[in-house]
């Protein structure tokens, strides 16, 4: 399986966006499935994760402002962006949760202030 994350772009604080990863085979195939991000200079971390039963957990930097959802009969998982900030300009990758050896190239998402 592979997994080809979308979506990003260059917006204004305050402004949306929606993440797409799409997997080439079932996501029914990972228990859980997350979106990482890594800015540069910083290690990759663990933005938000969804289970297979769609139990969602997000780091505390994302609450209330990140909305992660997974849709079976596409084989994707979304990750919507409400009121970024600079903070969150990143790249943004999907993979499994724990991670597994299915990093893509991510998607690359930039917020102007």
């Amino acid at each position: 399986v592979q997994l080809q994350a979308s979506g990003g772009g260059l917006v204004q604080a305050g402004g949306s966006l929606r993440l797409s990863c799409v997997a080439s085979g079932s996501i029914e195939t990972f228990l859980m499935m997350g979106w990482y991000r890594r800015a540069p200079g910083n290690q990759r971390e663990l933005v938000a994760s969804i289970t297979k039963s769609g139990v969602t957990n997000y780091a505390d930097s994302v609450k209330g402002r990140f909305t992660i959802s997974r849709d079976k009969a596409k084989n994707a998982v979304y990750l919507t962006m409400t009121s970024l900030q600079p903070e969150d300009t990143s790249i943004y990758y999907c993979n499994s949760f724990p991670p597994g050896n299915y990093w893509g190239q991510g998607t690359q998402v930039t917020v102007s202030s």
